[in-house]
């Protein structure tokens, strides 16, 4: 098994820049893409960000892109979540989601095809 641990959720302001961090631990080995998910109460859950097991291949939803940055270091099984520019849409309780799925050079974006999810961190934008 693999637990997952997300931190740096809070309550910031339109403008403002956040990091989160999700922290893995247990069968490590087995986890291969990572991804950030983020879900408000009326919606589904959202993929926002996801990268490869090498760190390579990042993607981002296009509500994000150019403002969030994913990275990975694996030495610390470690995902990064590097927000900018925040915006009052962006409040949501954000996830860090493993998946066993994806080689070296990909990510898959549906949330199903993640095995293990963390207990999700609040981020409130005020405008």
């Amino acid at each position: 098994q693999v637990q997952l641990a997300e931190s740096g959720g809070g309550l910031v302001q339109a403008g403002d820049s956040l990091r989160l961090s999700c922290a893995a631990s247990g069968r490590t080995s087995s986890v291969n893409a990572m991804a950030w998910f983020r879900q408000i109460p009326t919606k589904e859950r959202e993929f926002v960000a996801g990268i490869s097991r090498n760190g390579v291949s990042t993607g981002y939803s296009d509500a994000v892109e150019g403002r969030f940055t994913i990275s990975r270091d694996n030495a610390k099984n470690t995902v990064y979540l590097q927000m900018s520019s925040l915006k009052p849409e962006d409040t949501a309780v954000y996830y860090c989601a493993g998946s066993l799925l994806g080689a070296d050079s990909n990510y898959p974006r549906p949330g199903r095809l993640y095995s293990y999810w963390g207990q999700g961190t609040q981020i409130t934008v005020s405008s």
